[in-house]
């Protein structure tokens, strides 16, 4: 192995003992994270115990306090709110409170904590910490535990995890639980948008977030709302008048329905409240419109958790027992986060003290401070929201003369149209005249293209499928044809959104450049697929919503598995030959296996898979899942294993098996993957207008260059444009596939969650980083630099 990879064989846990709870409001996810860290930690051969109920299990000890098995989170990972238990204790924050507390984790030995939860519980930790010694001098004067108990248990290490919704920690860009919480307003969104429609009514929704107006934000981006309230941007005298001026202009353009969403600590400059209530009665004072009221709360918290949430979790509390495993006594408290695709360390009073600061500037009435101090990813959403949701009047709107196309290439993915919607938008908003081409480039060619307006995409971010029409269909063999439609329509730029198709086909359209100067204009490709197999994107549009399928299914399968005990199922996802899908769908669902091109296997290891599931059977946990990607292998089919799994378990377990198929690629498209649509299409319309103005001369546009044509991809923790021509030596053209892939890291977590032997590379864990705005000046450029890289 490469001497740069750094694994973790030589970190061992053999007489460590870590403590794991759960603390203030539950979050869905909450219980992924929990098996994460009690089976990471007694894979490391440390001993984990569950401290049921919080800070208040710890303060009571006895059996509050047990030691946890293997098999004591089975059956976890599908579940809401938080299994081991959360309450708010007023004990622990006494000094006799925590000395009771210290004294039960002394009496197990426990000097390791991995606390989940939100500011106020990682605070409670951090300052438990910070008394830790003292508390122990206690105890020895009290003589509750003597000199050699103190010197052994000098040290108490903390790691945190943010479970909290209302995503109001600063420092990270996703908490456990904020995404499982958005797909309950969405689905509840979507579900009242139909009857709306039918009634011609507005709905007035109020979601979660009395101090923090993510959720209210997202899903108002996420469905399109005609109005959204929150905290951080209360709106300016007079905003009731331009609210109902917009949602009369709505109706006016034939809408039928109109949405406002409201967090739940919404607030006016004047620091008064703006309730549900008050809203609904100046609609319908103002309107006349048919207004009703539908207050979300304790829904959001509730249900199962998201296959987004699952994956965080579980790669937060693998990475919280690295930090636990590394700590010396000098290392501070952290909180384990995420920033992109990345899971990072911070310092727990860092981020504790920005996410104050953040209240601090609200309170003073500093609101753009309190925007700026939530981090990029809610000043991205509240950027893209302002932009989408207000259309400028035409005296407003700079007429720019150029025609700027959109199409969908390749197999349709849900939240493609949430993609279109934002790219006409935010196009007609920059002044271009917006053209829909249907049926991709086969539609290109035969002049199926029309001006598409602001309100033809109204309703489009729900939808799944691709409302424009997509083909696989690549342009070689129709490229005098696109030429010509591209000098008819006069089109000065190209927005291609799909998946390996649109890449191939803006590299030929590239390519044939030299015969075609119709085809000199900017083009620039957002990946689309369920596949996420895109050289230079670590994601792509869809294959969230194809995960959430598939965890959804697998869930429903171990249900039945489990009531007819010693059943094992194969399941069969799509991706090409791309691994993603059935290895983040292992993660997601808790499989024993999961088998994927990249990953070579023989006879021989099906064989010792078999094995593995016959010692599964002797457990408690009588079921098994086995996920294979439908290219994996040519000879090991999924009929294939089905048959060798059933013929080496006879009279151990009998199998099933499912072929998910395109189940995965319908349905309603998911909070995440219309939020990234929307954000990724609406950057791309911005580059699409600054090449145009660099590339017009002479009264026309030409763009010749490499840089002209790109793909804006999300990488590591920034979307980033990079020319179609350098990505090819990234490629595998062949099976469709970037060389090299980030997911493939995640394949030992899934490996080690399912109790196998494996190497886990570390060599991304244990840089202790700091938060952006309590960095000096320097490191800010630093690390500013480093994300654009």
């Amino acid at each position: 192995m490469p001497d740069s990879k750094k694994f973790f064989e030589n970190l061992s846990g053999a007489g460590k003992c870590i403590g794991v709870l759960t603390s203030g409001g539950d979050a869905q996810g909450m219980n992924a994270a929990v098996r994460a860290v009690v089976r990471m930690g007694i894979y490391v051969r440390a001993k984990v115990y569950f401290i049921h109920e919080g800070y208040q299990g710890m303060v009571d000890g006895g059996d509050n306090i047990k030691e946890a098995t293997w098999e004591s989170v089975s059956s976890m990972l599908q579940l809401g709110g938080t299994v081991i238990g959360s309450a708010r204790c007023k004990e622990f924050r006494t000094h006799e409170g925590r000395l009771r507390a210290a004294l039960n984790l002394v009496r197990l030995g426990i000097t390791n904590l991995c606390v989940i939860g939100g500011d106020g519980s990682l605070t409670g930790a951090n300052l438990f910490r910070t008394e830790w010694s003292g508390l122990l001098e206690e105890l020895v004067q009290t003589g509750q535990i003597d000199e050699q108990a103190a010197v052994t248990h000098s040290a108490l290490h903390i790691v945190g995890m943010v479970g909290s919704i209302d995503n109001d920690f600063c420092g990270t860009d996703m908490t456990i639980g904020t995404d499982s919480a958005l797909h309950r307003i969405i689905e509840v969104v979507d579900a009242i948008m139909t009857t709306a429609q039918s009634h011609q009514r507005t709905f007035v929704l109020e979601v979660m977030g009395r101090h923090c107006g993510y959720l209210a934000l997202v899903s108002a981006l996420a469905c399109g709302a005609d109005w959204v309230l929150i905290p951080e941007l209360p709106p300016e005298d007079g905003w009731e008048e331009q609210m109902c001026q917009k949602l009369s202009e709505n109706r006016a353009d034939k809408k039928r329905l109109n949405i406002i969403i409201i967090a739940e600590g919404a607030i006016d400059v004047h620091n008064k409240p703006i309730t549900t209530d008050y809203v609904k009665d100046l609609v319908v004072r103002s309107l006349g419109f048919d207004t009703r009221v539908t207050i979300l709360g304790h829904v959001q918290r509730g249900g199962t958790p998201s296959a987004f949430d699952r994956i965080l979790a579980s790669r937060m509390g693998v990475e919280a027992v690295l930090a636990l495993l590394e700590a010396s006594p000098d290392t501070p408290a952290c909180v384990v986060s995420l920033r992109g695709n990345q899971a990072i360390r911070l310092p727990l009073m860092e981020c504790v003290q920005m996410t104050q600061q953040v209240q601090k500037a609200m309170d003073e009435k500093n609101f753009e401070e309190a925007v700026k101090l939530r981090g990029r990813s809610f000043e991205n959403n509240l950027n893209t929201y302002k932009l989408l949701s207000y259309r400028k009047p035409d005296s407003e709107v700079s007429k720019s003369s150029f025609n700027v196309a959109v199409l969908n290439v390749g197999a349709p993915a849900a939240g493609m149209n949430a993609a279109v919607r934002s790219a006409v938008r935010v196009g007609i908003t920059e002044g271009h005249t917006m053209f829909a081409v249907q049926d991709g480039f086969e539609g290109f060619s035969k002049g199926q293209i029309n001006e598409i307006k602001w309100g033809d995409v109204g309703g489009w971010t729900g939808q799944g499928g691709s409302l424009l029409g997509t083909k696989r269909t690549l342009p070689a063999n129709h490229l005098n044809k696109i030429a010509e439609q591209m000098r008819i329509h006069n089109i000065n730029a190209l927005l291609v959104i799909g998946g390996f198709e649109a890449y191939l086909g803006l590299l030929e359209l590239l390519a044939a450049r030299s015969k075609h100067p119709e085809l000199c204009v900017p083009m620039v490709m957002v990946p689309s697929t369920v596949s996420n197999n895109i050289p230079g994107s670590d994601l792509s549009i869809g294959a969230d919503t194809a995960l959430n399928a598939i965890t959804n299914t697998c869930d429903r399968i171990k249900q039945s598995a489990s009531g007819t005990k010693r059943r094992v199922f194969i399941i069969e996802t799509m991706g090409g030959y791309c691994g993603y899908l059935a290895t983040v769908g292992a993660l997601a669902a808790g499989a024993d296996a999961a088998y994927i091109y990249e990953e070579p296997f023989t006879i021989r290891d099906l064989q010792t898979n078999v094995e593995h599931l016959t010692e599964k059977m002797k457990t408690g946990i009588q079921r098994g899942l086995v996920l294979r990607n439908e290219s994996c292998n040519e000879n090991f089919t999924t009929d294939f294993i089905y048959q060798l799994y059933s013929e080496e378990g006879k009279g151990v377990f009998d199998c099933r098996k499912n072929v998910l198929g395109h189940m995965q690629q319908g349905g309603a498209p998911s909070p995440f993957d219309r939020n990234f649509g929307t954000k990724i299409a609406a950057k791309a319309i911005q580059w699409i207008s600054k090449k145009l103005k660099e590339f017009y001369v002479e009264g026309r546009v030409f763009a010749n260059t490499e840089d002209s044509a790109c793909l804006l991809g999300m990488r590591r923790r920034a979307l980033v444009f990079q020319p179609v021509t350098e990505l090819k030596e990234e490629s595998d053209f062949v099976h469709r596939i970037p060389k090299e892939q980030w997911w493939l890291k995640l394949r030992p977590l899934m490996k080690i969650l399912a109790k196998y032997k494996t190497s886990y590379d570390v060599s991304d864990s244990g840089q202790m980083e700091h938060v952006f705005g309590l960095r000096t000046k320097e490191e800010n450029e630093v690390a500013k630099e480093a994300e654009e890289e």
